[in-house]
């Protein structure tokens, strides 16, 4: 309890908000904000398990998380185990997947885990709804979902992909090198004015449901 002659001598800092995606290199947390008052693109390229780490931690600050997959069984034991038992993910068969309702009390995350030729999203872009989708290699279709994309995460990739996503995004030669060199925790999240790597660190509770980080599933 306080009297209210000293509340003005209060002060909270306030810095970026959003998920928590790992350390930066200068070991500072990295959190990027997927659930915006505008519609979000994100192309993720790597494993179902960086996938489900941020489908974990948007249910960890309130969203809830629709994910829209061919491989409903690899995302049911996640599915079940998030919310502490409360209905927040909800997986849906490609194609299958009905308006989510977005709204700034009840942001959405959806998770498009539809292989390297993902169809076209059914969903109309809406306000509180980040889009994911989930790219296990870049195939032929790379610079169209790259060019739309708002945001660009990336693990470790071939030198062949990395030549692609390097040309698209415009990434400098030396963040390009160090591309096909990540670790199986490393990520640099992009976009064409900006380049930040990220090594992800899971919580004990989080490896114990996803199992340790890894590029390939």
């Amino acid at each position: 309890m306080l009297p209210a002659d000293v509340l003005g001598e209060l002060s909270l800092p306030v810095g970026d908000d959003g998920i928590v995606i790992g350390v930066d290199p200068q070991n500072q947390p990295a959190v990027v904000s997927l659930l915006r008052p505008k519609p979000l693109d994100v192309l993720l390229v790597g494993s179902v398990w960086i996938a489900q780490l941020l489908a974990l931690r948007a249910v960890a600050v309130g969203a809830r998380v629709a994910v829209e997959t061919a491989r409903a069984p690899v995302w049911t034991q996640m599915a079940q185990a998030a919310g502490g038992g409360q209905q927040c993910v909800s997986v849906h068969d490609v194609r299958q997947i009905a308006p989510q309702g977005p709204s700034i009390s009840s942001p959405v995350l959806v998770m498009r885990d539809c292989g390297a030729q993902p169809p076209r999203n059914q969903l109309a872009p809406s306000p509180w709804q980040g889009v994911v989708t989930l790219l296990p290699f870049l195939g032929p279709r790379a610079p169209r979902l790259l060019n739309r994309a708002d945001l660009v995460g990336l693990q470790r990739l071939s030198p062949q992909e990395t030549e692609v996503v390097a040309r698209v995004m415009r990434l400098p030669r030396q963040v390009a090198a160090t591309l096909p060199t990540l670790s199986d925790n490393a990520m640099l999240w992009c976009t064409r004015n900006h380049q930040q790597f990220v090594l992800t660190e899971p919580t004990d509770a989080e490896t114990g449901l996803l199992g340790a980080p890894r590029r390939i599933d």
